[in-house]
């Protein structure tokens, strides 16, 4: 499997259209990759929450039509990143949206954990409630969802392992005063769950929030495959999904679980 992830860079003097529409010409060029990744909220910003209400979108809005379209266009399983979601109950939400290869809507994450300590996200979003898996075609990985703030809380990744995840698909708009962090939890992610970690961050300065960029894949021994840098940039790297189930014989820790084990188990 090829996977290419996006690392877009947020620029102050880039409207959203025009980032939208970049960010689809940048999906149509992947037509050699399997897998598409976008980061966290590249449409306005991940820390701009001034303008989350002006452009929050419901799940059939611009930026998933334009996903969509490049989805089927590239012939790629596409994770689109993130959008602020209008819901129908009025309620806004970071929304992850993952498109088919045909372009048809597949499956969608509201991000659980919101950022913010009741300020920010935290406090303009409300919070998803279920974790969520996609399987990647007939035969292929089953990939678990998750968005930026979520990578700190191992327990939502021990859910998606128990529903079967194989690969984890991170967007995140995280910011560059905490990359030492990014790159350690996402290595841990992936060693803890035996488990590929693609994980998608922005480039570039929005609200003032420098970004950490350095988008990465993360085998399920816990090597970093591949690591972008801190600009704009396009990461492709060739995974082998059997190497988690070789992982996961030769070493298995899952097996060994006592605490927080599934009753069914």
């Amino acid at each position: 499997m090829r996977a290419a992830l996006l690392q877009i860079a947020v620029r102050p003097d880039e409207t959203v259209t025009a980032r939208r529409d970049r960010a689809a010409e940048l999906v149509r060029e992947q037509h050699t990759a399997d897998l598409v990744v976008l980061p966290e909220l590249w449409t306005v910003g991940a820390f701009s929450f001034d303008a989350f209400h002006d452009h929050a979108e419901p799940l059939d809005g611009p930026t998933a039509r334009a996903m969509g379209r490049a989805a089927a266009s590239a012939r790629v399983w596409l994770h689109a990143g993130s959008v602020v979601e209008r819901g129908s109950d009025g309620a806004l939400y970071n929304t992850s949206l993952v498109f088919a290869p045909d372009g048809t809507p597949r499956r969608t994450y509201r991000k659980i954990h919101r950022f913010g300590f009741d300020r920010g996200e935290a406090a303009l979003l409300a919070r998803g409630e279920e974790t969520v898996t996609v399987t990647l075609g007939e035969g292929g990985p089953t990939a678990g969802l998750a968005t930026c703030y979520d990578l700190r809380f191992p327990e939502q990744f021990r859910a998606l392992v128990d529903t079967g995840a194989e690969m984890f698909l991170i967007a995140a708009g995280w910011p560059a005063a905490r990359r030492a962090h990014w790159s350690l939890l996402a290595r841990a992610r992936a060693v803890e769950s035996q488990a590929y970690v693609l994980a998608c961050g922005t480039a570039g300065t929005h609200a003032g929030v420098e970004q950490a960029g350095h988008s990465m894949v993360v085998d399920p021994w816990g090597e970093v495959v591949a690591e972008a840098g801190s600009g704009e940039e396009t990461l492709t790297v060739d995974l082998d999904p059997a190497l988690v189930a070789r992982t996961r014989a030769d070493f298995p820790a899952l097996r060994d679980r006592v605490l927080g084990v599934p009753a069914t188990r």
